[in-house]
């Protein structure tokens, strides 16, 4: 007898929408059959008019445990990830202090092993430069290794240990040594030098709102950083990714590398396809994401790459503040944490617009699964829906027209998330299992802290 049959669905692989039933057995995909095919299960799971995905995986992702419970937990935050249809999240290595050594990464793998509702990955940090470090954290299991090519925020320092390489000789030597690894590095992408020069630029004006903030890092900024990375991965060979790609020119750089041959990829947010300036000047603080919105033009850019494939994911930088550290920017920008709140929104935005393009659905596959467990090299256990994969599964009813109601998100930072609010959506999230269970269903999270486990790659070392 199986465990769990889900029935009457339509399961969406990234290569075909079939309608299929699933049997699930202990946490593996058991088998898949025609509809009305399976035998008994103990569960059953009426997915009549819905879309079955492989669970869903946030490949950029900021839980603030345990440096800032104030900010997000584990509980939290992945509670919203379930709540999102999200089943994995690859968690950035921002925390205190920053995770650049296999203590660190331990402890912050056993703080996710007992308290997260879906799974979990760790970066790692490789600007401490220490080979047995990078090597020991790819040995604990490290998903990929963050590097910011900017400074550390003066205020944020101690959360930022190793991860941030603004110098190009650093740069190189961590590529070199992160290489030895085989895994991926994940760049966030803005020039030190030319952020300098253009924030001082617009200080002197004295503008201190939000466009102001946007003003102090232009599209060359996130350009020339992409470009530089390029020359890096070429001559160095180490695969590299891009994160939160924000607009056309550094995409435009992106895919010069590509056209070459190199082994470099990106991805973008809901937050780059769906805002712009405009909602800088609607939402001040709350809207500073770096780098930051830009044009109309530039999310129709971005929507093309996806489309083309010189983007391989949708990701959200879930990045949870308090109010109060947003307020701090509402007389003077400069004061503001940056970053937002979105794994909530990821999978019924990227559903609903791909519905309202007319695209096909497996489109959300490749872009919220498959790709992304592909990078980070964690293909076929996750990714697919087929027999022996991990039972991951995503169930999404896109039937009922609806609106993002951030007021009702499982976020600590749900306050913080004001961007989103209102934004129309095809449905809602149905469903979340994870490695067999039922985690989240009809707006309710239906089992323990602990559920999620700590996910690795399969590897080997160059």
């Amino acid at each position: 007898m199986l465990d769990i049959a889900i029935k009457g669905g339509t399961l969406v692989n990234h290569d075909v929408a079939v309608p299929t039933d699933i049997g699930i057995e202990g946490d593996r995909i058991a088998m898949i059959a025609a509809p009305g095919a399976l035998p008994p299960a103990r569960t059953e799971l009426n997915a009549e008019g819905m879309l079955v995905l492989p669970g869903v995986i946030d490949i950029h992702f900021h839980v603030r445990a345990p440096g800032h419970p104030q900010r997000g937990t584990f509980e939290t935050e992945t509670q919203a990830a379930a709540a999102g249809g999200v089943t994995t999240i690859l968690e950035m290595p921002i925390s205190v202090p920053g995770c650049a050594r296999p203590d660190i990464l331990i402890s912050r793998r056993q703080l996710g092993e007992a308290r997260s509702f879906v799974n979990f990955g760790l970066y790692g940090a490789a600007g401490l430069l220490d080979r047995d470090a990078i090597l020991g954290m790819a040995d604990e299991g490290a998903c990929a290794f963050k590097i910011f090519t900017h400074a550390a925020p003066a205020s944020r320092a101690d959360e930022f240990l190793g991860i941030c390489i603004p110098e190009e000789d650093r740069l190189y030597r961590a590529l070199e040594l992160i290489r030895e690894t085989g895994l991926l590095t994940v760049f966030h992408a803005e020039n030190e030098r030319l952020i300098n020069l253009f924030e001082e630029r617009v200080r002197a004006t004295g503008a201190n709102d939000a466009l102001a903030f946007a003003d102090s890092r232009p599209p060359v900024v996130e350009a020339m950083s992409v470009a530089q990375i390029a020359v890096l991965c070429e001559a160095i060979g180490t695969p590299t990714h891009i994160a939160h790609v924000s607009g056309d020119l550094p995409l435009q750089m992106l895919r010069a590398a590509q056209a070459r041959g190199l082994p470099i990829t990106g991805e973008t947010c809901p937050h780059y396809l769906v805002l712009s300036r405009d909602d800088l000047v609607r939402h001040g603080p709350y809207a500073l994401i770096k780098p930051p919105m830009r044009s109309p033009a530039d999310q129709e850019a971005l929507w093309q790459g996806l489309i083309d494939g010189a983007l391989s994911a949708v990701t959200t930088d879930h990045s949870p503040f308090t109010r109060e550290e947003k307020e701090r920017g509402r007389q003077n920008i400069w004061g503001a944490t940056i970053g937002a709140p979105g794994v909530e929104l990821l999978v019924p935005y990227v559903i609903s617009r791909i519905i309202d393009r007319g695209l096909p659905i497996t489109f959300a596959t490749r872009w919220l699964s498959f790709q992304p467990a592909h990078l980070f090299q964690l293909y076929p256990r996750k990714g697919v829906i087929r027999p022996d994969a991990d039972a991951d599964v995503t169930i999404y009813d896109p039937r009922l027209p609806g609106v993002i109601q951030t007021a009702n998100w499982l976020t600590k930072a749900r306050d913080i998330a004001q961007i989103y609010d209102g934004i129309p959506t095809h449905g809602a999230v149905h469903a979340t299992i994870v490695n067999g269970q039922v985690v989240y269903q009809t707006g309710t999270i239906t089992a323990p802290a602990g559920t999620g486990r700590f996910v690795r790659p399969v590897r080997s070392r160059a």
